[in-house]
């Protein structure tokens, strides 16, 4: 099968990935992929016990990317007491996967204000329903909660809450992977040192 890599620009030592996956998401989004900005975010207790989920990526800049949560969830935990993780694109329409890891920090509280204010007003609702990772009786415990915050809310802003908020995964390390011809993939490594990038080919 022939790789779909052939189609771009080649990348160089002097290209920056984190803008490279910016582009692949909007090309990704071009061809009709769903949710081309999800991404699977692995994160570990200070013991070393890995979990992972799907989130969407809400953001890229020059130094990592934003996601946004519940600080209470699983997640949220583990990155209180164990601030790096790793993430990974996946998309089968361009043959491309791109791996990235790096140390986590909260955004600011303006950042995840900011952001909060775009969401739907049903999303910002759920915020205030869900103590995320929690148990729960049942889900139609969480519809009528639903059905309070909605009328308490009624006719004025959503606010948002102070345990919700962003983070940015600052990228200290990204790998691109195209996939080649009878299994010969191209693996590109980006190494952070500094203000640029350092690049380097993994066998596949």
């Amino acid at each position: 099968m022939e790789s779909k890599m052939t189609a771009r620009r080649p990348l160089s030592a002097s290209d920056d990935p984190l803008a490279r996956i910016g582009l692949l998401i909007d090309e990704a989004r071009a061809l009709g992929a769903t949710d081309p900005d999800a991404m699977a975010l692995a994160t570990a207790t200070p013991q070393g016990a890995p979990s992972v989920r799907i989130v969407l990526c809400r953001g890229i800049d020059e130094h990592g990317l934003r996601f946004f949560t519940n600080y209470d969830s699983r997640k949220g935990a583990e990155l209180a007491s164990n601030p790096q993780a790793s993430t990974c694109f996946f998309w089968p329409a361009l043959d491309v996967q791109v791996r990235v890891e790096g140390a986590v920090e909260r955004l600011t509280s303006a950042e995840s204000d900011a952001y909060f204010q775009q969401r739907p007003r049903g999303h910002r609702i759920s915020a205030w329903v869900s103590a995320q990772s929690q148990p729960i009786a049942a889900i139609d415990d969480l519809r009528a909660r639903a059905a309070l915050v909605t009328a308490e809310f009624e006719g004025r802003d959503v606010p948002r809450p102070a345990y919700w908020g962003g983070y940015r995964l600052r990228a200290s390390a990204v790998e691109l992977w195209t996939r080649g011809v009878d299994r010969l993939h191209e693996r590109l490594l980006f190494v952070r040192g500094g203000d640029s990038w350092q690049v380097s080919r993994l066998a596949p």
